[in-house]
């Protein structure tokens, strides 16, 4: 949808005046704005046709309007431009992330940070297995019949497994096992480690026959717990925040909001669509598709290691927020925790 000048001019002026003001905006107080430059009479035809687009609405019988989710989606889309963090507070929110080294604490710092600077719901998604790459496995003898695995990945996460064995290994058995392990599966994600192996073993290679086969098989154990210990879970911080904000305030609208955070999965379904996304997404009200987020707005992006996209992170909040300043904190909260991730994986 395309206005001309002088209908986007308006728009903007009352999304932005709602937006701050959060109370039916009228033609008065836009006429007032000395950068319009337009007389009341002028304000109110203009927005008597922003409301049959379905731009604004009326929420009650007032002469105030308030914008409806199209109204602020060509608002975000073609109005809004990023705010800039200074390069002091870019500066102090990287020393936040760079005082942590351990990938689990960075995501959660992640959705700590996004939820403190906007004062909303802060979430971070964890890699899924279908993106998460293996990087290396060890074997530690605990007793004849216990084994201690160490799984590493390349986001520099490290997962431990104590395995119940039917046989004894020795030391180099353990060791020729995780050699081979680590030379044939570098680099590949877990999904696909836990099909090349089963194959492997099914076929019996030469190379596979020299070494234990229960060792094997234990190793096949330690991706397939693995996989099924994290199915694309979610880190949520600061949804509490959302009690304080007066558009949500209905208990209604609430607890379905708070239903979601619980099961998560609409929230997952969400935020994965921004995964290939080229940069910020935003979400607004029904086009999200669930019922529960229809009166907030998700603005999402994806972050990585090294290039690779892992997952995304992002912020739940009301349609009525200050969309400059929060594409902003999630844009640049995506670049250090990727940069972090990075550098924590080396």
């Amino acid at each position: 949808m395309t206005l001309d000048s002088r209908a986007e001019n308006v728009l903007k002026n009352l999304v932005e005046t709602y937006i701050q003001q959060g109370q039916p905006v009228g033609s008065r107080t836009l006429s007032k704005l000395p950068q319009l430059g337009v007389s009341s009479a002028t304000v109110r035809n203009v927005m008597s046709d922003l409301e049959e687009l379905g731009l604004i609405t009326a929420p009650h019988t007032s002469a105030g309007r308030i914008p409806t989710s199209q109204g602020y989606r060509l608002f975000v889309d073609s109005m809004v431009k990023a705010s800039t963090l200074t390069q002091q507070a870019v500066s102090q929110l990287s020393e936040r992330f760079q005082q942590e080294t351990d990938p689990e604490a960075l995501l959660a710092h992640a959705s700590d940070v996004l939820s403190e600077l906007t004062q909303f719901a802060g979430v971070v998604v964890l890699p899924s297995q279908s993106l998460t790459r293996f990087h290396q496995l060890e074997f530690m003898r605990l007793s004849d019949s216990r084994l201690l695995a160490i799984l590493v990945t390349e986001d520099g996460r490290v997962q431990n497994r104590v395995l119940n064995t039917a046989e004894s290994f020795s030391e180099s058995e353990l060791v020729s096992a995780a050699n081979f392990f680590n030379q044939r599966y570098k680099g590949n994600t877990l999904d696909d480690v836990r099909r090349l192996l089963i194959n492997d073993m099914r076929h019996d290679n030469d190379e596979m026959h020299k070494l234990n086969q229960e060792a094997m098989q234990a190793a096949s154990r330690v991706i397939s717990e693995e996989e099924a210990s994290n199915q694309g879970d979610v880190v949520l911080s600061g949804e509490q925040k959302l009690l304080d904000v007066p558009d949500l305030c209905q208990i209604e609208t609430l607890q379905k909001l708070f239903d979601a955070f619980k099961t998560k999965r609409d929230l997952l379904d969400l935020l994965d669509r921004s995964m290939k996304a080229d940069g910020v997404s935003v979400f607004i009200g029904e086009e999200s598709g669930y019922s529960a987020l229809g009166e907030c707005s998700v603005i999402a992006s994806p972050y990585s290691v090294d290039g690779k996209i892992l997952g995304t992170l992002g912020v739940v909040g009301p349609t009525r927020m200050a969309y400059d300043e929060v594409i902003s904190v999630v844009d640049i909260t995506s670049k250090l925790l990727s940069q972090a991730l990075s550098q924590a994986s080396k």
